[in-house]
């Protein structure tokens, strides 16, 4: 395994690189294609940064809502089905909660300039909440 540079900094480099350089000098119809490719360089980035912690509290969330252990898949198959039964709504402790924190988590990775995904966090950052 290389010290340096990390995966991450590398994808940050070709990202950079792919706007930065390559991109003022394309054919405007190529100029589409090849910010779409930096993009989803950064978007593979932020998944090795933050994706398995973003996973683990999920995870840790989940097991807590529902009780017991399990793996995330089967966790949120029983998330669903209990809300789909209604065992689970809108004013059972945590599940609100959970579901902003993943809507948020993804937005983090997918698309974290994202003007309602910014408001959400400044609103956030201005009002304690309990935890999530």
């Amino acid at each position: 395994m290389l010290d340096a540079p990390t995966p991450v900094e590398i994808l940050e480099v070709v990202a950079a690189m792919i706007r930065d350089q390559l991109v003022p000098q394309l054919p405007p119809d190529a100029v589409f294609h090849a910010r779409v490719a930096a993009n989803a360089i950064d978007l593979v980035r932020r998944e090795l940064q933050t994706g398995d912690a973003l996973e683990a509290a999920s995870l840790s969330r989940l097991q807590q809502l529902l009780g017991h252990q399990g793996d995330a898949p089967a966790l949120e198959r029983e998330l669903c089905e209990r809300i789909r039964n209604g065992s689970l709504t809108t004013d059972s402790p945590g599940l609100i909660d959970h579901l902003m924190a993943c809507t948020l988590a993804k937005m983090s990775i997918d698309q974290p300039s994202y003007a309602s995904y910014r408001r959400e966090l400044d609103a956030r950052a201005a009002t304690p909440h309990t935890k999530e």
